[in-house]
């Protein structure tokens, strides 16, 4: 969603808010903007497009005390006049979310005089901190007083004529990060903007404000508390986010799944035993309890949860809910106290997933994990237990590597279950693990199926519409597959459970509808090609990824309309992880062939922190 960078030092600030923008431009905007104080007063750019059309407006800007934004459009359509930062009198604001109160301060704000210039809910900030400001002796001060009145989502940075060389921030709900450099002070929505001057960086909690001079900081709470919060010094580094010779993001972050895999897997080395601390020192007790599982998530993350049902049902014998976050806090559930509940997200920072989590706690649900990217995020904190997958910074909006990482950590959590209820033995518990120790090492033969799989894409350019299937723990890939074609090259695309076809979707198949089946040697193998004999009788052109073991060829459905590719080794259970990747592959080769912006594709953004 949008971003923000802020700055107060004993430097110019331009160069940096700039280039930190330019390190937030994955996470998708339409408009940029900053606003600085320069020689004793406000000065502010905007400009629609991207981060290069701010940076041509900014010749002859310079100051040690500036914020800086890019924006999604929520409320008012992109335009300059609905860019941020938004201005009420001498002080300018920033903010990240969605303000739910914001129809009513606008009414009582154009009552007392303000006038608006934008469709935005965050101008109501900037004119809510500037009424508190009359009365306040400070800007810190108006601006606690007036996230009191706030409903909603937010984080703000503030700053002020009338308060030179200082920035106020504000956080509920959306992330913020303060740094700690060697000639001032810093903030941001995501750590990779503050990497260019510092890794010793500060996370703010919900309700926490803080206070930035280029000398010192303050942190405090709505209510005027001072607090103090960790430093904490960031696992990212510089060279994390940089492209070297990929061509994008997306396409870096597919290749660097071996070893984001291994990186993963690393604490489980060379042990025969697992144990339950992997997933935090309390795991062994809380697991005790649990007698089911309820995985929230959105998108991607989903797709993971759906998979790891089929394992924590089929291994641990566990029950298992998967419930898309954003649908589960708007119905009405059966609370279970015992129901270990899942949150799935790779920033740890979904609005959706979070609000999910709350819900489920406040039903009396005490039993959480979390299985999160981030370390330092959210939902991370808010969660009695946790799992970090190591799968380094993912920049392109399309999630690859945080997806098989989350995969990886959903089936150590299976058998650590499948243990503790004496549903494993010690001779499966040793051939799991050896086939997770493994995976890095079949991920990578898998990767050079790609010229294989680049001509395939050449077919797909000019289609409207595709099809994928597949059956049981594979019909989860099916739609990951297919979110991701939709997702970066802006074709239609359906992913169904193959013995769904007869059921409705049939009736789409024709000679311009390619049908992608992922085709593992698994149990389902037979169904699944009477289901592929389906299509080639209605004419449909067939795409399918199988096993080199799986005795699936040409010959065994029809020679003509149907292309396979074999991955190198069938790997049971852990078969999914495999077979994602060259869907993964699949859907960048057709957007690249198509032209389409790979990393930061149109109307989606990478951490979605708004509702």
């Amino acid at each position: 969603m949008c971003g923000i960078v802020a700055a107060t030092a004993r430097h110019d600030v331009v160069p940096l808010l700039l280039e930190g923008l330019k390190k937030l431009e994955y996470r998708g905007y339409d408009s940029a903007g900053l606003a600085l104080l320069q020689e004793g007063r406000l000065e502010r750019r905007r400009a629609v497009g991207r981060i290069a059309e701010l940076e041509k407006k900014t010749d002859g800007l310079h100051g040690g005390c500036g914020i800086a934004h890019t924006r999604w459009a929520t409320h008012g359509a992109p335009a300059e006049r609905n860019a941020h930062p938004h201005c009420s009198d001498n002080l300018c604001v920033v903010h990240n979310g969605i303000i739910e109160n914001h129809a009513e301060l606008k009414t009582e704000l154009e009552a007392a005089g303000y006038v608006f210039t934008s469709d935005t809910d965050t101008e109501c900030i900037a004119h809510l901190i500037n009424a508190c400001r009359k009365d306040a002796p400070d800007l810190l001060t108006a601006t606690r007083l007036a996230c009191q009145r706030l409903q909603g989502a937010y984080a703000i940075a503030a700053i002020a004529a009338s308060d030179p060389g200082r920035v106020v921030l504000a956080r509920k709900g959306s992330p913020l990060i303060l740094g700690i450099g060697d000639t001032g002070f810093y903030a941001a929505s995501d750590p990779s903007a503050l990497l260019q001057v510092t890794r010793q960086m500060v996370y703010l909690e919900d309700d926490d404000l803080a206070d930035l001079h280029m000398d010192k900081m303050h942190i405090c709470r709505l209510n005027g508390e001072a607090v103090e919060r960790a430093v904490v010094t960031s696992s990212l580094s510089a060279d994390a986010i940089e492209l070297g010779h990929y061509r994008h993001h997306m396409q870096k972050e597919i290749f660097e799944q071996p070893e984001a895999l291994a990186n993963t897997l690393e604490m489980i080395g060379t042990t025969r035993a697992l144990q339950a601390g992997l997933f935090g020192a309390d795991a062994e007790k809380l697991f005790a309890e649990v007698d089911s599982a309820l995985i929230l998530a959105c998108g991607t993350s989903y797709h993971a949860g759906m998979v790891a049902k089929y394992w924590l049902e089929a291994i641990a014998g566990v029950p298992t809910q998967v419930e898309i976050a954003s649908e589960y806090r708007y119905r009405q559930s059966v609370p279970n106290p015992r129901q270990l509940i899942i949150a799935i997200s790779q920033s740890g920072e979904t609005a959706d997933t979070l609000a999910a989590l709350a819900h489920a706690c406040s039903l009396g649900q005490p039993l959480t994990l979390a299985i999160c990217n981030v370390p330092e995020s959210a939902i991370v904190r808010q969660t009695a237990l946790r799992f970090i997958t190591r799968a380094g910074p993912e920049i392109g909006v399309a999630s690859t590597k945080a997806f098989t990482t989350q995969l990886a950590a959903l089936f150590l959590l299976t058998l650590v279950l499948a243990k503790q209820r004496g549903q494993l033995s010690a001779e499966q518990e040793a051939g799991y693990l050896a086939e997770l120790r493994h995976l890095p090492n079949a991920l990578r033969e898998v990767l050079t199926l790609e010229p294989g799989i680049a001509a395939w894409a050449g077919h797909f350019a000019s289609k409207e519409h595709a099809l994928f299937l597949g059956r049981g723990q594979h019909y989860p890939i099916a739609l990951e597959g297919a979110l991701k074609l939709k997702e970066i090259s802006y074709i239609h695309a359906e992913g169904y459970p193959a013995g769904e076809l007869k059921h409705g979707p049939l009736a789409l198949v024709d000679r311009g509808m390619p049908v992608i089946a992922v085709a593992p040697n698994d149990a389902l193998l037979e169904k699944l090609k009477s289901n592929l004999q389906q299509v080639r009788a209605r004419g449909g052109e067939l795409y399918v990824f199988a096993d080199r073991d799986g005795h699936l060829n040409e010959s065994a459905i029809d020679e003509a309309g149907v292309h396979i590719l074999c991955l190198p080794e069938h790997h049971g259970a852990l078969s999914p992880v495999l077979h994602v990747v060259p869907l993964q592959l699949l859907a960048y080769h057709a957007a690249l062939i198509k032209g389409t912006d790979v990393d930061k594709p149109r109307n989606l953004a990478k951490s979605v922190t708004v509702e």
